[in-house]
């Protein structure tokens, strides 16, 4: 059975050029790259552009700039650090020296008292 409005092959093909025909149409009554119309959205689109990408550098000045800041700071707080401990390893190291300068007095008293109570001893036997 054939539907009523089932196309013939002719009346697809006629169709099928009216469309094409249209589109052509279309296309060609676009506004061309010399139109003021086009020529100002291209303008705007290039100052878009622009302003995007001057945000952009002053957003990675910033985040160099406190990039720089941070590493400064942690350079900062690492020389302090050593300060610090150069400064505890100096006091360890004065405390080591007179540990052994009154270990090496405490020995010298020793061995003087000991000369002493010989010479004491030898005195008495003559």
């Amino acid at each position: 059975m054939r539907h009523p409005n089932d196309n013939s092959f002719a009346e697809r093909r006629k169709a099928a050029a009216d469309a094409r025909r249209e589109l052509l149409a279309k296309f060609a009554s676009a506004p061309k790259p010399s139109d003021p119309a086009m020529q100002e959205r291209r303008a705007a689109r290039e100052a878009i552009v622009a302003a995007r990408e001057a945000r952009r550098a002053e957003r990675d000045a910033l985040k160099a700039a406190e990039s720089e800041r941070i590493l400064m700071e942690a350079a900062a707080l690492t020389a302090a650090a050593e300060a610090h401990e150069k400064a505890e390893a100096e006091a360890r190291q004065a405390e080591i020296n007179d540990r052994i300068s009154r270990v090496v007095a405490d020995e010298a008293a020793r061995k003087a008292e000991r000369d002493r109570r010989y010479a004491a001893r030898k005195a008495r036997q003559r």
